[in-house]
């Protein structure tokens, strides 16, 4: 029996098998964590019609901000669309290329938990009485109104990591540390874009963040930048 081995040579072979109206998590805080690399690689994939999952819509001309640019994204699923400075978003939705689903942060989270524990979801008393709860089911718990969310499940998780083992384990830098790990739950295909490879047994542990069970595929950032210099 071989070897588990869960690197790959490209972000472009990490993300082969991305297809037309796919849902796609990208983890990142702002620039923190944010798989640039992959990102990239979806753009020159030519991937279309995407329903995305982030915590907020980029800056323009980089990261999520840049699939809407270039007229992939049909919606985006996120706590901050509107970015200081950045345009891309407002732009395409105003023209009514793009769909939102807002949904509070903390909510946001707790639904791809839900989606990576296997939960049918949570009630929570955020959005109640707001246009966001709007054809959600209600309940009354303890004398406060509750909104029924569901969980948000993914065909691809696109992360960032700093440390990478063959069989897929995962630590990372500091903030770093925000939707990658959750995000890392709750889809069918989980690619990591990692700062370096480590050879297998040399994490400690008690370090490892993410479980290698639930990543499928790992790529270094630097073997992304090389591709992507490559390209015409």
């Amino acid at each position: 029996m071989g070897l588990v081995n869960k690197r790959v040579a490209s972000c472009a072979e990490a993300i082969a098998d991305l297809r037309d109206g796919a849902t796609v998590m990208v983890g990142g805080f702002g620039s923190a964590g944010l798989p640039d690399g992959l990102i990239a690689a979806v753009l020159a994939h030519g991937a279309r019609d995407l329903t995305v999952i982030s915590n907020n819509a980029g800056y323009d001309g980089e990261g999520v901000a840049s699939l809407i640019e270039a007229g992939r994204m049909r919606k985006l699923v996120c706590s901050y669309p509107l970015t200081a400075g950045a345009t891309a978003f407002r732009d395409a939705y105003r023209r009514g290329e793009v769909e939102l689903e807002l949904v509070a942060q903390g909510t946001l989270v707790e639904r791809i938990r839900c989606a990576g524990a296997g939960l049918g979801g949570f009630y929570c008393p955020i959005t109640a009485g707001t246009i966001l709860a709007q054809g959600k089911d209600t309940r009354e718990i303890n004398g406060v109104l509750h909104v029924l969310e569901l969980p948000l499940h993914a065909d691809f998780a696109l992360i960032r990591g700093r440390h990478a083992d063959r069989l897929g384990n995962l630590d990372y830098h500091l903030a770093g540390r925000n939707f990658n790990p959750i995000m890392a739950t709750a889809a069918r295909v989980v690619v990591a874009e990692v700062e370096a490879m480590v050879e297998a047994g040399a994490m400690n542990p008690e370090q490892i963040v993410t479980p290698g069970i639930f990543v499928h595929r790992v790529v270094t950032a630097n073997a992304c930048k090389q591709q992507a210099g490559s390209q015409p």
